[in-house]
């Protein structure tokens, strides 16, 4: 598969900034940088005519012609939660079950950015 390399770039730089937050235990920005990391793989799997302007994995996922498996697919989606309540303080009540993520959000959620990255350069 060609993928956009510009786009790699950047959601790399994201996979990368996740690494680091995680061992500084700052688990909002890891599950940040792990969601934009992924945003980033997947829009760089599309040609640019058919990349649409949107943060949402789910709808990039339902774009994306790559075979990948189920449960990383399912992983991916959960990762939309973490794109506003991660960054602002006063997000949707409830948009996250049980307010700011913790240590195994983002060590979820930087596992499957790892997982996405690993699949894509298969």
């Amino acid at each position: 598969m060609l993928l956009d390399q510009r786009w790699c770039a950047f959601a790399e730089n994201d996979l990368e900034t996740a690494e680091v937050l995680l061992r500084e235990a700052i688990w909002n920005q890891v599950c940040f940088h792990a969601q934009q990391s992924v945003e980033k793989y997947l829009k760089a799997s599309l040609l640019p005519e058919s990349r649409p302007r949107t943060h949402k994995i789910a709808e990039l996922l339902a774009r994306v012609d790559v075979s990948l498996a189920e449960d990383l697919k399912q992983a991916l989606r959960r990762l939309d939660r973490f794109y506003i309540p991660s960054r602002y303080p006063d997000a949707l009540p409830g948009t996250l079950e049980e307010g700011m993520p913790t240590q195994a959000d983002a060590e979820s959620a930087i596992q499957s950015a790892r997982d996405l990255k690993d699949a894509l350069h298969q």
